[in-house]
């Protein structure tokens, strides 16, 4: 079945064949009934639909390999990648082809990348009519005159219906995600949580842009009016999307970038934002984009007569989602492309309560916590943590999607930083007062007013201190905040209980570091947090 849409490098060269149906291209509004005839979602009040992904309610990083052959071999960091074998691929490959057989199918031509000299053509072919609307939403879509001719790079097969076999497939479970380099195609099957298929292209981006002096961020981005960019990097739950989507600013996006040289662009066309517990009053621009047509609500709780969202539940998982357009938030670019950051933001969530709000990095420190990746995890977010905060070092931010070694991208983003001159800061969306469970989540108020003395250059005049374990520079004051809040010990009722957290947090870094020792210089070496009585 052919449509407008249709390009003219069709299924048959990827080697799908006997097809139901294919449905090329749609439109959202098309895409939204075809899902909802199928049972695959339900429309909630004011418009966005509502699908449940079932089992997977997040990545399956376990399951996720990548083709080692001669081309991926000596490129990869195998000590984070799971290798496939080139057979055990084409076996999977082959059975996915064969379970497309008499199935209708959607498909999605879009772009990854917003610079037109580092974009990837891809090609999304998805057993969900929802899987194709959530990528039409997220990446960049072409012009109708672009579809015509459009020729993919890398085609992504997703079938969540299909269940690999671990004994001839090379995997581990039904769920599988493989990544095949040398022959451009992904295949993910036995999931319905669509990120995989938005990491997939991350993940790619991630492997094809270093070699190009090409930086891949896991990072959202803004601009001021004054045209100067900030890049602010961030694991899940530590505010990247929140903080990033300032109405002063306008937003660039909220999750992956690319730094090259003519300044940041982003990788996609959308965003997609963690809305448990949102609200309307402190993130309302997001807040209203689960309240539009357009918009693909995971895992969200709504009341099936009607049809109201609660956005509180979180029954299904703490990880819900929403994904829609960048131009559904009011001041997003247009383009998608801004200069050369002035500041580089490096969030974490500090459950342990030792790291200040807001610290002004040397180059050699922001490649120590860029390699560090450091925020931790708290009990209610995952299965299996307990009541003690869990430290996560997830190395340049983004570890589950860097196929090649973290120096590589560290050096680069050491490089850049150097030679445009960016201010860098590491911003703690934790916990003050205490550790989770004892004291509280950081103001956001306060959060939001050091950001915006860091963009606008004013911190950069204030008054610092060395804090005694890290380091680094910490403001001793700043207009419109508390200045107790910026001296974490301050904050804490018992003191020996804080120098006790501190020495554990200073351990935990160094551990984590040794395996990063024998690939980076001497200054990042000296940049790594030390017990204050040794360093007196």
């Amino acid at each position: 079945m052919a449509n407008e849409g249709q390009s003219a490098h069709g299924l048959e060269q990827q080697g799908f064949r006997n097809l139901k149906a294919v449905h090329w291209n749609l439109s959202a509004p098309a895409l939204y009934e075809r899902a909802v005839a199928r049972g695959e979602g339900h429309v909630a009040q004011h418009g966005p639909l509502v699908v449940i992904t079932g089992q997977h309610t997040g990545r399956s990083a376990s399951d996720k390999f990548i083709v080692r052959d001669d081309q991926s071999d000596s490129h990869v960091w195998w000590d984070n990648n799971k290798p496939m074998t080139p057979f055990a691929f084409m076996s999977l490959h082959q059975a996915m082809l064969a379970y497309a057989q008499g199935r209708e199918l959607f498909v999605k031509d879009l772009y990854g990348g917003a610079d037109l000299s580092h974009r990837v053509a891809v090609r999304f072919v998805t057993e969900y009519a929802w899987h194709s609307l959530f990528v039409h939403q997220l990446l960049i879509r072409p012009t109708a005159e672009q579809l015509k001719g459009f020729d993919p790079e890398f085609t992504i097969v997703d079938l969540p219906g299909f269940q690999a076999d671990p004994a001839i497939h090379g995997c581990e479970s039904g769920t599988v995600i493989a990544v095949n380099f040398t022959d451009k195609i992904i295949l993910i099957g036995g999931t319905s949580y669509a990120g995989e298929m938005k990491k997939s292209v991350f993940t790619l981006l991630n492997y094809l842009l270093p070699p190009k002096r090409v930086m891949p961020m896991h990072c959202s981005a803004n601009v001021g009016k004054d045209g100067k960019s900030a890049i602010f990097f961030g694991l899940s739950g530590t505010g990247k999307t929140t903080l990033s989507a300032d109405a002063s600013r306008t937003l660039i996006g909220d999750d992956e970038h690319g730094w090259g040289e003519t300044g940041v662009f982003n990788f996609e066309g959308g965003c997609y934002a963690k809305v448990i517990r949102l609200s309307r009053e402190a993130e309302p621009e997001i807040y209203a984009t689960t309240e539009r047509f357009g918009t693909v609500l995971e895992n969200v709780v709504m009341d099936p007569v009607t049809r109201t969202l609660d956005l509180d539940d979180a029954r299904h998982t703490e990880n819900t989602r929403a994904a829609y357009p960048i131009d559904f938030i009011p001041n997003a670019s247009e383009t998608g492309r801004a200069g050369h950051p002035r500041n580089v933001i490096m969030l974490t969530a500090d459950a342990f309560g030792v790291l200040p709000p807001i610290a002004k990095l040397t180059p050699s420190q922001a490649m120590y916590h860029f390699l560090s990746g450091f925020t931790a995890k708290v009990a209610g977010t995952e299965k299996g943590l307990g009541s003690e905060p869990q430290p996560t070092f997830s190395t340049c931010f983004g570890a589950p999607f860097m196929p090649r070694h973290p120096s590589e991208y560290g050096n680069l983003l050491r490089d850049l930083i150097a030679e445009h001159q960016a201010d860098c800061w590491l911003v703690n969306t934790g916990w003050t007062g205490g550790q989770f469970g004892t004291g509280k989540r950081m103001p956001i108020k306060a959060t939001r007013a050091l950001l915006a003395a860091a963009l606008d250059g004013s911190l950069a005049n204030v008054e610092m201190r060395i804090d005694p374990h890290f380091r680094f520079r910490v403001p001793v004051s700043v207009p419109g905040v508390d200045s107790k809040i910026l001296n974490p010990r301050d904050t804490w009722a018992d003191k020996e209980a804080f120098d006790k957290q501190a020495r554990k947090l200073v351990s935990m870094f160094r551990e984590n570091f040794r395996k990063f020792e024998e690939y980076v210089g001497p200054d990042v070496l000296q940049a790594a947090p030390r017990l204050a009585e040794a360093a007196e």
